[in-house]
């Protein structure tokens, strides 16, 4: 693990620099699960501001997993709420870390680390300007959830 680490560190950082000449993100960020195990009762909060409401924006959820997750999927429900602290919306999403078939891991890993990002929400228009905020929560029968290392949310202008 600690010869992974310095790789690990680069990859990261240079993801970090690559990411932030993206003129299209609105909010990025990523939330660490404590030990790799998610419980039912952790529900990760992201805030972000909206300030255009004539733009269409792309919501994704951001998911790092170990190899030793259990499932070759993650049912994952977000909650939506608007600047005056009311739900906007929610939805239930299932979203595949690993081919059903062969058990091939997807995304992008390096050794037994693997990155996701799913497109939850699309061409949304924010009826108001102002704060909103994204509440994930883990929606499978194992409390806590093994394998997963961290959630997180991107918020980014629509371009189709």
């Amino acid at each position: 693990m600690r010869k992974r680490f310095p790789l690990f560190m680069f990859l990261l950082s240079l993801g970090l620099f690559l990411g932030s000449c993206d003129s299209n993100r609105v909010f990025e960020e990523v939330q660490d699960i404590p030990d790799n195990q998610w419980p039912v009762r952790l529900s990760p909060t992201f805030a972000f501001e909206v300030t255009d409401t004539t733009q269409a924006y792309n919501v994704f959820f951001n998911v790092r997993n170990a190899l030793h997750y259990p499932f070759y999927n993650l049912y994952l429900r977000h909650y939506l709420i608007g600047p005056d602290g009311q739900q906007v919306n929610s939805m239930l999403h299932e979203m595949y870390l690993m081919d059903p078939k062969t058990g091939e891991p997807k995304g992008k890993g390096a050794g037994d680390i693997f990155d996701h990002q799913f497109r939850g929400l699309k061409n949304i228009r924010f009826q108001r300007a102002g704060q909103y905020k994204i509440r994930l929560n883990q929606y499978m029968r194992q409390d806590p959830l093994p394998g997963i290392m961290a959630i997180g949310v991107r918020v980014e202008k629509a371009t189709e």
